[in-house]
């Protein structure tokens, strides 16, 4: 979290350095329209700065990961980086229209302006303020588009699939946007390092944007498969489906997950790999519960020999670390990558000696089984926590009182984020190292 934190503030922190390099936020004479001026110019840059990184970021660019912990950080701080384009967005919009509405209802009274010098048409300078017009007028709608289209997305209960077609129109959206924004921005910023990162950013974004739009995004790293099995366990509500591969697949680590194209109406959904990798046995397992409309619906959707895509893989929560033991907590269907390190171990043991945590609302005998069964095989000390058996609600003092040694550990969670953030804030006011806690926290939305 601290590098896509630091990424965040460094991006905008650099963007506002290069701007002031070339305006000033006290402009002389100070007055209301001077400022609306000068804050409407940088509002702009940021904005169409932000949007241009969230942009890049849909690409899933696989170099990015370890430089930010993984594609599950990615996506956060692609949520983030829309969020905080929509707010400065919207403080943009306000300082335009706002002031447009309180002239009109006299709470304003415009400065009377010279003639505008009349430019040559046959300039670029001439051609981009001909444009001014239509840039203002697109503009603006496609900041609607996109405001509706961003908070659409932050609704939880808006479908999903309705979410995968829709959100990928904030890409025309951005375009639009990008037009806006070469025609409005000051012209002397094209020859300042404003100007030059301003279009670097909005370069990167729109080829990512076209990506989307023909929808590209991930198109090197799909592979061809079909359903080989399938496995239903009714009291968890969970589908274990295994996969034969077509070639073309890289191979994966333990704790990375990959998107898997079932039904191209829904779209590609993001699954834990519940597998470890071998190349002369080209098979993947996913293990899927029920959380939402399509999950609950793949039980009567997946057929034994249906094809599908799947994509990846991505993730860096890969359980490589320096210390001499490890405490891994998979809660729930969080339990999805511990499996596949298990099924690792027990063909290529490790030394570090390892207790996995599994909290569970249902003990589930044949799947507890299974898990038990890849615990001794890979030497791993098993805890299972079952509401239904009665069992103590799992928190940071119970796991420190079964791992004596804990403060030399490396704490590897997956599961319910509120669960996981409380367990974090547990460990670290025991002194913990914050690096040494390992959080998956995918969530597309």
């Amino acid at each position: 979290m601290k590098r896509i934190k630091r990424f965040l503030v460094g991006s905008f922190a650099v963007v506002t350095v290069v701007w002031l390099m070339a305006d000033t936020p006290w402009p002389q004479p100070a007055s209301y329209f001077a400022f609306r001026t000068v804050f409407m110019q940088y509002s702009g840059v940021l904005a169409i700065g932000a949007m241009s990184l969230a942009m890049m970021l849909a690409l899933r660019p696989r170099w990015l990961e370890p430089r930010l912990d993984g594609l599950d950080k990615m996506y956060r701080l692609h949520k983030w980086l829309g969020i905080a384009a929509l707010l400065v967005s919207l403080m943009h919009w306000w300082w335009a229209q706002g002031t447009k509405w309180m002239v009109g209802w006299g709470w304003l009274q415009r400065p009377v302006r010279g003639p505008r010098p009349q430019l040559a048409g046959d300039t670029i300078e001439g051609w981009l303020a001909a444009q001014r017009g239509l840039a203002e007028g697109l503009g603006e709608w496609a900041f609607y588009a996109a405001l509706v289209l961003i908070v659409l997305a932050l609704v939880k209960r808006f479908p999903y699939h309705l979410f995968a077609r829709t959100h990928k129109w904030i890409a025309l959206a951005y375009l639009v946007l990008v037009f806006h924004s070469v025609v409005l921005a000051k012209f002397n910023y094209w020859a300042q390092p404003v100007g030059w990162l301003l279009a670097a950013l909005m370069a990167g974004g729109g080829v990512a944007a076209v990506l989307v739009l023909l929808g590209r995004v991930g198109a090197g790293r799909r592979v061809k498969g079909n359903i080989e099995t399938l496995i239903h366990y009714p009291s968890l509500d969970v589908i274990e489906s295994r996969i034969a591969l077509q070639p073309g697949w890289p191979g994966h680590s333990a704790g990375q997950f990959a998107f898997v194209t079932s039904d191209t109406r829904e779209g590609a959904h993001p699954y834990t790999i519940a597998s470890s990798w071998n190349e002369r046995d080209p098979r993947i397992t996913f293990i899927t519960k029920a959380l939402g409309d399509h999950t609950r619906r793949l039980r009567e959707r997946l057929k034994v020999g249906m094809p599908v895509t799947v994509e990846g893989p991505y993730g860096c929560f890969d359980f490589e670390d320096d210390r001499p033991c490890q405490i891994w907590v998979g809660a729930g269907i969080g339990i999805t990558p511990f499996i596949a390190r298990m099924k690792q171990l027990a063909t290529q043991p490790g030394q570090r000696a390892i207790d996995l945590f599994h909290p569970t609302a249902v003990y589930e005998p044949a799947a507890i089984a299974k898990l038990e069964a890849d615990a001794r095989a890979a030497g791993v000390r098993l805890h299972v926590i079952a509401d239904d058996r009665g069992d103590a609600r799992l928190d940071g003092q119970r796991i420190r009182a079964g791992v004596p040694e804990w403060a030399s550990a490396s704490v590897w969670f997956c599961g319910p984020s509120g669960f996981g953030e409380s367990l974090r804030r547990d460990f670290l006011a025991h002194g913990l190292a914050a690096s040494r806690f390992h959080q998956e926290m995918f969530e597309m939305r």
